[in-house]
């Protein structure tokens, strides 16, 4: 399955999401983000899939976000591309981000919805929303309060600033900044290794994480998740697994 603007690559627990307008810095158009939600949703619907590596293409951008050109048509808003990184956010699976290049205005934010944030050497960051006149949409400005906290979210937002790779690892945006030619193995690594993970325990985990993050967290809701994974086989497998010192076959359940 695929979109105009990327492809997607599923190899045996790992879902990998590349984004292929390099020309065009990997922009998104409206039909776009409508095709990548939707993918995103038969991600989240396949059992099988337990970890996503989202990336680019080409050497110059990961992404540069909404295509300017439909913001001045009128076919794109704030709201339509929050309608993609809320879809991505809410993936309970962990996700990897390998941002192959620089980050542009949206394609910041895609990669702040990922868990994990891989970038390369030489890649540049800026969120130019005052620059044009433009306000950030509210789901953004949340996202970006909760992953980054309030100073480093006004420097990127409000000043519009500009972060080189390591501006961007000491504000907690990168995890990891590599070498263009280790980037792709990296990512790769980490989504096999955390797809290797109990798929209940992780999926809970990063919910009730969010919903923590968020202040929204049901204190009775998250008791019962956690009663359930501790009454799950995965638990069970995992404690066998650990006695017999083999590794693990999780099912999920």
């Amino acid at each position: 399955m695929a979109g105009a603007g990327f492809s997607l690559v599923k190899a045996g627990a790992v879902a990998r999401i590349a984004l292929q307008r390099p020309e065009q810095h990997n922009s998104l158009g409206s039909e776009d983000i409508g095709a990548l939600r939707a993918t995103l949703a038969g991600i989240a619907e396949d059992q099988a899939v337990r970890a996503l590596v989202l990336t680019g293409s080409g050497e110059r951008s990961f992404c540069s976000g909404a295509s300017l050109k439909e913001f001045a048509s009128g076919a794109m808003s704030g709201e339509l591309f929050s309608t993609l990184t809320d879809a991505l956010a809410s993936l309970e699976i962990p996700t990897v981000c390998a941002l192959n290049g620089d980050a542009w205005g949206g394609g910041a934010e895609l990669a702040l919805c990922c868990d994990y944030r891989l970038g390369v050497e030489g890649m540049r960051m800026r969120v130019p929303a005052a620059r044009i006149g433009l306000c950030y949409p509210l789901p953004g400005l949340q996202r970006y309060i909760a992953k980054l906290g309030l100073d480093v979210a006004t420097r990127m937002l409000v000043g519009a600033e500009e972060f080189d790779a390591q501006g961007l690892r000491e504000a907690g945006f990168l995890h990891r900044v590599l070498p263009r030619d280790r980037l792709e193995v990296e990512a790769a690594a980490l989504a096999a290794s955390l797809a290797e993970l109990a798929p209940l325990a992780v999926r809970t985990m990063k919910r009730l994480l969010g919903r923590i993050a968020r202040g929204e967290l049901d204190v009775q809701e998250a008791q019962s998740a956690i009663a359930t994974c501790a009454a799950s086989a995965d638990l069970q497998e995992g404690l066998a697994a650990q006695r017999e010192k083999r590794k693990p076959l999780f099912n999920g359940s």
